[in-house]
């Protein structure tokens, strides 16, 4: 529990340091984006490559997996349920929302949160692939088919296996798989870059925070609070109950799983909703409220099962 805890301070304090240097301008307007864009392209896959290289291949493709789509799963189908009764908003729009509730932020606090608060980011590998292979083109193809802008069949299929993420990590099982190991050299560099991704990320994201004012007036508030609730609240409960209860697990590969549940929504819902043009208010709101949620959701996460 302390551990976890710690764990979660060191988190927050990196993200105060981040909000700090934001608001400064330190190293400019755009330092946070280019900080995150790094992150993105270099130093989270080389943690995620490093990671799973090394990796015991029965802990990443787990009871994780299952339990990582069904609960996602899940909770979009009771978005969609909710939307239909009381939004009624276009087939886009809605499914920003459905992904807003599900889509956790894996890569960009998943892997500082596992890392730190629970010492194995192996944790996520299952969740991101699922998230990377099954969900992404799931809603990318939804967006097509109910959006103005129409991209091609090759591209949607493809966009997984285009992300660097996706593309690091099937390099890692690769890699674990076979037992063919890179040179050491090269091996040390990829360490030594996976030791940037933390706080690198966690700078980007502290430096991102400045300016925010979330829940503006208008008809997306409240769907801004519903996809919150649903996310911060209702999946980490749906996670618990499924672990628990259908897959059986308990001690510390109950409380990984529901942990990651209670992560926040994903950044790329906002890049969803902003390459179509769908939802970029619900996304952006979304994505905010349940980052700050999610420290206190987190922290009753681990002093219930932990």
């Amino acid at each position: 529990m302390l551990g976890l805890l710690g764990g979660f301070a060191v988190v927050g304090a990196v993200i105060v340091v981040g909000y700090l240097a934001g608001r400064l301008v330190i190293g400019g307007p755009q330092a946070g984006f280019a900080l995150n864009q790094v992150a993105f392209f270099v130093t989270n896959p080389a943690l995620l490559f490093t990671v799973l290289a090394g990796a015991d291949l029965g802990a990443v493709f787990s009871e994780y997996v299952p339990i990582a789509l069904i609960s996602s799963l899940a909770i979009a189908a009771l978005y969609l349920v909710i939307s239909r009764f009381l939004f009624r908003r276009p087939a886009a729009e809605t499914a920003i929302g459905a992904m807003a509730s599900s889509y956790v932020n894996a890569n960009n606090i998943g892997i500082p949160i596992t890392v730190y608060a629970l010492g194995d980011a192996t944790l996520i590998a299952p969740v991101l692939l699922v998230q990377l292979l099954v969900l992404a083109p799931l809603y990318l193809t939804i967006l097509d088919l109910t959006s103005s802008r129409k991209a091609s069949v090759r591209a949607v299929l493809t966009q997984p296996f285009r992300n660097p993420m996706i593309i690091a990590s099937l390099l890692g099982v690769a890699v674990a798989a076979t037992d063919v190991a890179p040179p050491a050299p090269v091996w040390d560099s990829l360490t030594l870059l996976g030791g940037a991704a933390v706080p690198m990320v966690l700078l980007s994201f502290g430096m991102s925070l400045p300016g925010s004012r979330p829940l503006k007036a208008g008809p997306d508030r409240l769907q801004v609070l519903t996809a919150t609730v649903l996310k911060t609240a209702l999946m980490p409960v749906a996670t618990y109950l499924i672990a628990h209860h259908l897959f059986g697990l308990d001690g510390e590969r109950l409380l990984g799983a529901v942990v990651v549940s209670a992560l926040p929504t994903a950044q790329n819902v906002f890049m969803f909703a902003s390459r179509y043009g769908r939802g970029i208010p619900l996304a952006r709101d979304a994505v905010l409220l349940s980052s700050v949620l999610a420290i206190p959701a987190l922290i009753i996460v681990a002093a219930l099962l932990a």
